[in-house]
């Protein structure tokens, strides 16, 4: 009975941790994409996703050593999917991220995110069967309108004059990568947090060098300036490192599709350090888009609770 009552006491937790550390993963995640634009010129994408995931190694190998020392033995049997999770979720969906900034606005790289939350209930039903509800496509509709409202600072007629090139093709796949990621995280071996983050992320680091040497062969490689190791570190430390731990409970406490909505406060949360950050005004659009993505994660959760 003990059990029981802790099972029942931890569930009636899950969301209220959940909501603030996915709230942080989409607010550092949205300051990635401002750090990606700021990275053009002062360092190359795969320089970026390589030594961001070289110093996050570097951090876990501190914090994370005791749990590591402990756990490595049940997940050694686990190396081929935590060499593809890292590979997908961290390695590819980063590479084709950066890249892409180099060849499309900030406005398709903000729109195509607002994409990942659909791509995750459609890989998640695909791979696992999972039922999707009345309320979680409503609250899925209500949160990508308001990720296209953020993006497009509510001017609809953006839209009919947007034109897509490499750069858009390559965020698509980058999303498909991040969202078939999402979907196998509830399915990771039975180890701490910690520990399998911080195989994912050495996965990533070496799986990252061969792409690193194609971008040097290519002529391409740019070693980060003054100002491209102050984006390095921001990402290694917030995005990489804080924010992918962030998302991994969240999606562990609520599942994979209720945590996906919340990357569409990502282009929201752009919006506003674009305000904070350029000075930017903060208008109508942007309060709209707001209110539509919390809106849209209300009723998705609403339904969850019925459903319970």
């Amino acid at each position: 009975m003990v059990v029981a009552r802790t099972d029942v006491a931890a569930a009636a937790r899950g969301p209220s941790v959940a909501y603030p550390l996915l709230t942080l993963t989409a607010l550092l995640w949205a300051g990635n994409a401002v750090a990606g634009k700021w990275a053009a010129g002062e360092v190359s994408p795969q320089v970026l996703t390589t030594l961001r995931w070289a110093i996050a190694c570097a951090v876990l190998a501190v914090i994370a050593r005791r749990p590591v020392n402990q756990e490595w033995r049940a997940l050694l049997p686990h190396w081929r999917r935590v060499t593809l999770m890292g590979t997908c979720g961290f390695t590819a969906y980063a590479s084709l991220f950066y890249l892409a900034g180099t060849y499309t606005s900030a406005l398709n790289l903000a729109l195509f995110q607002g994409a990942i939350p659909v791509l995750v209930i459609i890989l998640n039903i695909v791979a696992t069967r999972a039922r999707t509800t009345g309320g979680q496509i409503t609250g899925v509709v209500l949160t990508l309108v308001g990720a296209v409202i953020a993006a497009t600072h509510g001017d609809w007629s953006v839209l009919r004059t947007l034109s897509f090139n490499v750069g858009d093709g390559l965020m698509l796949a980058a999303c498909l990568f991040y969202a078939g990621y999402a979907v196998a995280l509830p399915t990771r071996p039975k180890v701490s947090a910690l520990t399998f983050f911080s195989a994912m992320a050495a996965a990533a680091l070496v799986t990252s060098l061969p792409l690193l040497w194609a971008e040097w062969i290519a002529g391409r490689l740019i070693w980060p300036t003054i100002k491209g190791w102050g984006v390095v570190a921001f990402v290694a430390l917030g995005p990489s490192l804080a924010a992918q731990l962030a998302f991994m409970r969240g999606v562990e406490m609520i599942g994979p599709n209720r945590a996906g909505l919340f990357v569409n406060l990502v282009p929201v949360f752009g919006a506003l350090l674009a305000v904070v950050l350029v000075g930017e005004p903060f208008g109508s659009g942007e309060g709209l888009a707001l209110a539509l993505v919390l809106g849209g994660i209300v009723v998705v959760e609403a339904a969850a609770r019925l459903d319970q």
